[in-house]
């Protein structure tokens, strides 16, 4: 599978965002679905649409919207005291955020043999479809292991083709990221972890401070941030 640059077509007002806890245990989780709130409400401050495709994993539509968040990919790191610390010590756990593009034009050829499928029972919210039939899908890619899961469609025929689409993406955006033109040449050893010291930023609750690692910046009221008060810092970190 090669591609050009010619050959691409990103749509900018589209984005796939997806959040998973690294290290931390039950912290690291907290953290996750703070940082999908805080973009949530951020997308909610900016009129944006919000669809959900799995937990802690959605599509937003905006002006802009891949291009402002695209410099979030990698490892938040958060330190703070956990509710359920008595002693009052600081813990720090990772979250990982994954900033997809939506495609428009793109010549990626992926082999049928290079997918494993598998089809689940969604719970939750959609009502008996939802629920009572295997319409959720789990998508690997062997050469890989990217695992994609998609259960938010009541149907899973559109579940198979959000979770293509969302493979091609993360195989696009990691091809971009190592500078190789195959699927072939991709160094899964390399396609990343949530370990602490692969960090982008951090969020420092005892000292009101975030800090961006790459241009080494901080801004501070980290209270108002994690509710969505973050356009000085896309605005700042967009152009990196």
């Amino acid at each position: 599978m090669n591609y050009n640059k010619s050959d691409l077509e990103i749509n900018p007002d589209v984005v796939i965002l997806e959040i998973r806890a690294g290290t931390g245990g039950d912290e690291a989780g907290l953290f996750a679905n703070d940082l999908y709130r805080m973009y949530s409400r951020y997308a909610e401050k900016s009129h944006w649409h919000k669809e959900e495709i799995k937990t802690l994993t959605a599509e937003f539509r905006g002006p802009n919207a891949y291009n402002l968040l695209k410099n979030e990919s990698g490892v938040h790191r958060v330190q703070r005291i956990p509710t359920t610390e008595s002693s009052g010590r600081i813990h720090t756990s990772t979250a990982t955020v994954a900033v997809l593009p939506k495609i428009k034009k793109i010549d990626i050829e992926i082999k049928p043999d290079d997918l494993e499928w598998e089809f689940y029972r969604a719970g939750g919210h959609g009502g008996q479809n939802v629920n009572k039939v295997s319409t959720a899908v789990r998508l690997t890619h062997k050469p890989t292991r990217i695992t994609i899961e998609c259960q938010e469609e009541r149907f899973q025929g559109k579940n198979r083709e959000r979770a293509l689409e969302m493979l091609r993406g993360k195989l696009f955006a990691l091809m971009q990221e190592q500078q190789v033109k195959d699927i072939s040449d991709l160094r899964s050893n390399q396609i990343g972890s949530a370990e602490r010291s692969e960090k982008i930023r951090t969020y420092n609750f005892p000292q009101d401070r975030v800090t961006d690692h790459r241009i080494n910046k901080n801004w501070h009221n980290i209270e108002g941030i994690m509710n969505g008060q973050i356009d000085k810092i896309l605005e700042t970190c967009s152009t990196i």
